[in-house]
């Protein structure tokens, strides 16, 4: 039998514990002898849909991070001054400009950003605003005016270089100081509409332009050390009006013009050389950009017309056989809140909203169709059961009140079941019809927990945490809660029930409420989430002990139904805005032992 070792060359490492993670040992295979299993390393990169910005717009500027954003200015029909905000899903309006423009850079963070040079269509601007998370003030003037500048630093520490001026491309690089521009040394290649990354001692400059057409466009990389500018390695794609963001040692270029193709090519910069990754899934040019080259952020741009699409980008490093998602069919109906049960063939969709509804949906496990409505319309309640045998109870009703309402479904119909003794809401549930468990909820936060025998709910012993929105996976007698949130914040904290009382056990990595749970004590699936600022796409893996990460959703939510299992899992539905995409996981399946593997 072929083994590894005449296959790749090298020796299947045999360890005890799992090798620090990172994109030097990719691809690396090891057996854990602890676990007993064996083990690859892969990266994930993938763009992701986010919340539209407000106003759609190209030529804007960017700043802060994937959750916590800010774009400014831009263009649509006219200069814009609008200021919008991101939290990690949705943008809201900040303070405007106190000068309109386009075509001009930014750097800093969103509560202490920084705009300078650009546009004023007419005319080119030396000017320099300074934003302090809601209103923008003047900072010093820039030495020369240009638009199609690029910049990159903090308010305090901000670097300028490149654009086009009165004097026609330049290589000008400029240091802010928070108060001050002061020269610092010119690129080797004068150039506009570049792409920047990293820090005032420590920038990129990519691409850019200094002449029409394809031939004017340019694949110079330089790396600035804080006095001056050397060669870097060239980028893939030569092209203006592209985007950067992260650091010198490990950036991301995105979207541009190749002249005459916009275009959607990313490239990830690790320091010496550029390698082509996932494009973004709209092509565009003059995009705004923030965030790092792990977790990037591009939104607005221009391809035929002013977009306000944002996409995120996220590059996550881990250790499988943990699985992978891939898109099922959408639900009928979009919403999130919804309550799910079943398997990823067999699976069972109920309530939610916008608006709040009774809509039932059964998927096959490759489309949903239409089951019997519940008799009370609702959304953040606690669920259990199978497609044909399943239970709903708890939640908010149409006009916002707390309800004690259980509800049984044959796999055609909903019919009433006894009432909790706890009414709330956004609480969790496991286990089957005749046999199921509550826990948690509001309001306010409950350690409640209850035990469904077919006909009505018992006390059983309280969760140590209070917590709503949190998530439960397993059965009665062997069940699993894990993450939520109370008035002190998320949680990771995960506990397990024997059926009498709940223990602590392993917490998740990632702190966070309304994930799509699935699986069972010892095998569980956490999936999406609100983290707190914004929407997450994480997916976690439990086994009985410890979680690990696992590839993300492919696009970020929070509320979303699970169901299914650890290794055939389902997520559908969510938000926000309300979804209807579906997503099936394929789990971690590969596993040995020592005496069936070979290390020579």
């Amino acid at each position: 039998m072929t083994t590894y070792n005449q296959l790749a060359g090298l020796r299947v490492n045999y360890v005890s514990s799992d090798p620090t993670l990172n994109t030097g040992n990719e691809g690396q295979v090891w057996y854990n002898s602890t676990s007993g299993t064996l083990k690859s390393l892969v990266q994930i990169k993938a763009w992701s849909s986010g919340g539209n910005m407000n106003t759609a717009r190209w030529s804007l500027s960017g700043a802060g991070s994937q959750t916590a954003g800010l774009g400014f200015g831009g263009y649509t029909t006219t200069t814009l001054a609008n200021t919008e905000e991101y939290s990690g899903y949705t943008w809201a309006a900040g303070g405007n400009l106190t000068t309109a423009r386009y075509l001009f850079a930014g750097a800093g963070t969103q509560t202490a950003g920084l705009g300078f040079g650009g546009s004023l269509n007419p005319g080119s601007s030396n000017a320099t605003e300074e934003y302090n998370g809601s209103t923008w003030g003047p900072g010093g003037n820039l030495g020369t005016a240009r638009y199609g500048i690029s910049g990159c630093g903090l308010q305090t520490a901000g670097l300028a270089f490149s654009g086009y001026g009165g004097s026609g491309y330049t290589g000008a690089t400029e240091e802010y100081d928070g108060s001050t521009w002061t020269a610092g040394g010119s690129l080797s290649t004068a150039r506009y509409l570049v792409a920047g990354a990293g820090i005032q001692t420590a920038g990129l400059a990519a691409g850019g332009a200094n002449g029409p057409g394809s031939g004017g466009n340019k694949t110079n990389t330089e790396e600035y050390d804080g006095s001056a500018w050397t060669a870097g390695g060239n980028l893939n794609t030569a092209r203006r009006a592209l985007t950067g963001a992260g650091i010198q040692t490990l950036a991301l270029a995105f979207g541009g013009d190749t002249s005459p193709v916009i275009t959607g090519a990313t490239e990830l910069y690790d320091g010496s050389s550029w390698t082509n990754t996932v494009s973004l899934n709209t092509a565009r040019q003059t995009i705004g950009g923030a965030g790092s080259a792990t977790a990037g952020l591009g939104f607005g741009g221009l391809t035929t017309v002013a977009v306000a699409n944002t996409e995120e980008f996220n590059s996550t490093i881990f250790s499988p056989a943990t699985g992978a998602w891939a898109s099922g069919g959408n639900l009928t109906t979009a919403r999130y809140g919804l309550a799910g049960t079943g398997t990823q063939t067999a699976g069972l969709a109920f309530g939610g909203t916008t608006p709040t509804t009774a809509a039932t949906e059964e998927y096959d496990g490759t489309s949903w169709g239409p089951g019997g409505n519940m008799g009370t319309a609702r959304r953040l309640m606690g669920s259990a059961g199978t497609q044909t045998s399943a239970l709903a109870f708890g939640g908010l009703n149409v006009v916002d009140a707390t309800v004690n309402v259980t509800e049984e479904y044959d796999g055609s119909t909903w019919s009433p079941g006894g009432n909790l003794n706890t009414t709330r809401f956004n609480l969790a549930g496991c286990g089957t019809q005749t046999a199921g468990l509550g826990f948690g909820g509001n309001s306010p936060a409950q350690v409640a927990t209850e035990e469904y025998d077919g006909s009505a709910w018992t006390t059983g012993g309280n969760l140590a945490t209070a917590r709503k929105g949190l998530s439960g996976a397993g059965i009665q007698t062997a069940g699993l809660a894990f993450g939520g949130q109370s008035p002190v914040g998320y949680f990771t904290a995960t506990e397990k029930y024997d059926g009498t009382s709940w223990t602590s056990t392993g917490s998740l990595n990632t702190a966070r409420q309304y994930m799509a749970g699935c699986g069972t004590q010892t095998a569980a699936l956490g999936a999406g989430g609100d983290a707190s600022p914004g929407t997450t796409a994480a997916t976690e893996l439990f086994d009985g002990t410890a979680w690990t990460s696992a590839p993300p959703l492919g696009s970020a939510r929070y509320s979303a139904g699970g169901a299914g299992t650890q290794t055939v899992g389902l997520a559908f539905g969510g938000g926000l805005p309300a979804s209807a995409a579906t997503e099936e996981f394929s789990g971690p399946q590969t596993t040995a032992t020592a005496s069936t593997l070979t290390t020579s």
